[in-house]
């Protein structure tokens, strides 16, 4: 859970297992990207992936209110995700973070200080992201095709608690709802279901 935490706190997976060296295609980063999109929100999604060079670049820009990451190419499987446009500076931060080598615990310490002095802000509604994640078993990079997949669902609502919303600090069963990092600027409903 702690890596899933970083992943949605960064933007970025993480990880220590190397899977390839280079990206995928554009075409092939953006038809795996925009599977953690709802369906209507997939064509217009502005979409992150990776150059050559394996640098994050803008792959398509977007038409409506939807971001999604491509797959770190660096890391085994596929793991992405889209979130609601509200959600980006906090994303963006956590990315800029990443890059100048920030640990994962330091990432949420400067966002932490930088949210709640006004350098930026998440957004006053609750705003969703989605993860959809598949073992390298199931995921082929050169043709984009995936089996198995599994999609994650986020609802950040900055300063919930589990006093202001009736949500557990933990799932006690699959699927069902609970609220993560209570009381702070990431705070989140986690909603996992069941995997087959």
């Amino acid at each position: 859970m702690k890596k899933f935490t970083f992943f949605l706190l960064s933007g970025l997976c993480a990880g220590n297992v190397f899977a390839q060296t280079t990206a995928p295609t554009p075409d092939i980063q953006i038809k795996t990207a925009v599977l953690a999109a709802p369906s209507d929100k997939r064509d217009g999604a502005m979409v992150y992936g990776y150059s050559g060079k394996n640098e994050m670049i803008v792959l398509r820009k977007g038409t409506n209110d939807y971001v999604c990451l491509a797959d770190d190419p660096s890391q085994k499987g596929l793991n992405v995700s889209c979130y609601h446009q509200g959600l980006e500076p906090f994303m963006a931060r956590g990315r800029e973070l990443k890059k100048e080598g920030k640990s994962p615990a330091e990432i949420m310490k400067i966002r932490e200080e930088e949210e709640k002095a006004g350098k930026w802000k998440m957004p006053k509604q609750p705003s969703s992201l989605f993860v959809y994640s598949a073992p390298d078993s199931s995921y082929n990079a050169a043709t984009g095709e995936v089996k198995n997949g599994y999609l994650r669902s986020v609802v950040y609502i900055p300063y919930a608690t589990s006093e202001s919303t009736g949500l557990p600090l933990k799932a006690e069963a699959p699927g069902m709802p609970w609220i993560m990092d209570p009381g702070t600027h990431r705070a989140h409903i986690m909603i996992n279901p069941a995997r087959k």
